[in-house]
């Protein structure tokens, strides 16, 4: 019996031992999976944060600053309204009283009628004659078409690749650069120019006003644009992503020096070369007559030149040059359009000469903003001459050649840019 009892009790402590030795395991492995599910939690964490981290990055190299975006929005919009206006609404108030003097200044008001209401031309292209008159002076309605059109095209040259940025156009990694630059360069001239005439626009009262506006608007945006370029250019994002592209294989035959397309630049140079020649007499030398293109003389007839910059010694001096100082309106339009082409004309040559394919291949993606909205710009410019090509016609001007070498450079900058 006690032998019995010994036996029982040995096997009570070995049941007994292996129970608190099967807990001290089954604690352990409790332990041990707690230990893992909290080094899982924090890895998971730290995943999460990396990733945030990544994502904020990569906004931040993708997209344009928000004051950035906000200051072309409000500043570039307004232009863009007063443009659009121009061209499709000529002479139509839209920003008050001293919008009414700055439009009385110009004379655009002269083709405004809105006295049979949603029946009435209203500045638009339906009031557009197909014959020439000292009456309806369409020579002065085209400058005024054309100056909103070149006006259109420049501001949304700044407004359109901010607001429909591409999937390849980078913030951070100076993709907008080269328009900043010309947009700074262009809104100065622009702003200069209304500086240097608000003296002419006290001659219609609160003209000055609005002239006062437009080039403080222009001069904001400016310096805006070049803070913000500054900055990107001092950032340390920027050189960790000139860093990290250095083995992007480039076209073949292309190298970082090389240009984006000569055939866009060759295109540029014959065609947009020809305009700006024509755009810098209108603005530096207005009323002068240049030997070699075809009817020039007409066509300084037609759009006025010779009446508010008659030439001295010369015929039209003798006839309009009393009456001359009433027409500084007409001159200041004319100047202006010459201005918007000539800036537009810059971005092409910067687009097309300036801009490089870059040691990241970054040099089309630069170039399609240019080349994009370059095309609209040509199409809204083409589709104003062509408009006016019967009035022109009637006045012995041809406007045919205009009109192809439009088409073309539409053609050639629209094939590079969209495909």
């Amino acid at each position: 019996m006690a032998a019995k009892k010994r036996k029982n009790a040995s096997k009570k402590s070995q049941s007994q031992a292996s129970s608190t030795t099967s807990g001290t395991k089954e604690n352990k492995s409790q332990s041990s999976d707690s230990k893992k599910s909290t080094k899982e939690k924090k890895t998971q964490e730290l995943d999460e944060k990396v990733i945030q981290s990544k994502i904020t990055f990569a906004k931040g190299m993708h997209f344009a600053p928000t004051f950035l975006l906000l200051t072309i929005i409000a500043c570039s919009g307004f232009m863009t309204v007063m443009a659009y206006r121009d061209m499709f609404g000529t002479g139509k108030v839209v920003f008050g009283q001293a919008d009414a003097a700055m439009l009385h200044f110009t004379g655009s008001t002269k083709w405004f009628d809105d006295s049979r209401g949603w029946k009435s031309s209203q500045g638009g292209f339906s009031a557009i004659a197909k014959q020439t008159t000292d009456e309806n002076n369409m020579g002065g309605f085209f400058v005024r078409k054309a100056a909103g059109a070149a006006a259109l095209g420049f501001h949304l040259q700044k407004l359109v690749p901010f607001i429909l940025q591409g999937e390849n156009a980078h913030w951070g990694k100076g993709h907008f650069e080269p328009l900043l630059w010309t947009g700074v360069l262009g809104n100065l001239a622009l702003a200069g120019y209304y500086v240097t005439a608000l003296e002419d626009f006290k001659a219609s009262e609160g003209a000055d006003v609005m002239g006062f506006r437009i080039a403080a608007c222009l001069i904001v945006e400016a310096v805006v644009m070049v803070g913000f370029l500054i900055a990107s250019l001092l950032g340390s994002s920027r050189s960790k992503s000139k860093s990290k592209t250095k083995g992007v294989k480039l076209p073949p035959g292309k190298g970082p020096s090389s240009m984006v397309s000569k055939i866009a630049a060759r295109t540029v140079a014959i065609v947009s070369g020809l305009i700006g020649l024509i755009a810098g007499r209108d603005f530096f030398f207005s009323g002068q007559e240049l030997p070699f293109p075809p009817r020039d003389d007409i066509y300084l007839e037609w759009t006025g030149a010779f009446i508010h910059s008659p030439p001295p010694n010369t015929l039209e001096a003798d006839e309009y040059g009393l009456e001359a100082p009433l027409h500084v309106g007409d001159k200041f339009i004319s100047r202006l359009l010459a201005l918007y082409l000539l800036l537009t004309c810059f971005q092409k040559f910067v687009a097309g000469f300036v801009v490089r394919v870059g040691n990241d291949n970054s040099g089309i993606i630069k170039c399609k903003m240019f080349w994009q909205v370059q095309s609209v710009a040509d199409a809204l410019l083409l589709f104003v001459v062509r408009v006016f090509a019967p009035a022109a016609l009637s006045a012995s001007l041809d406007v045919r050649w205009h009109t192809m070498c439009l088409g073309y450079e539409l053609f050639i900058l629209g094939l590079y840019a969209w495909y």
